[in-house]
């Protein structure tokens, strides 16, 4: 989860793609450059063997027009995961 967080801060879609389960992965990702990530709260995680899900509280800015700060927003989701080959793949998310 953290690691695809940090993929989102530095702008990296291949490293996103390369963590999303091919079943559910887009075959395309293009992210917003505007978009400053400002932090991560991880709420609560449950592994369940080759399983896992991951709540988290993910904040953004998007610029605003001249550059200037915008609107803040936060991302409150419930993620799956499962594990394959030894690596964790994103499997799909509920919006809290």
């Amino acid at each position: 989860m953290r690691s695809r967080y940090t993929a989102f801060v530095l702008n990296r879609p291949a490293y996103l793609l390369a963590t999303w389960h091919a079943s559910t992965r887009p075959a395309e990702l293009a992210l917003d450059p505007a978009v400053q990530w400002l932090g991560l709260t991880v709420r609560h995680h449950k592994p369940a063997g080759e399983r896992a899900e991951v709540e988290f509280v993910a904040r953004s800015r998007s610029a605003g027009a001249g550059g200037g700060g915008g609107q803040a927003q936060r991302l409150h989701e419930r993620s799956r995961f499962v594990r394959e080959g030894g690596r964790w793949f994103y499997l799909n998310g509920d919006l809290l």
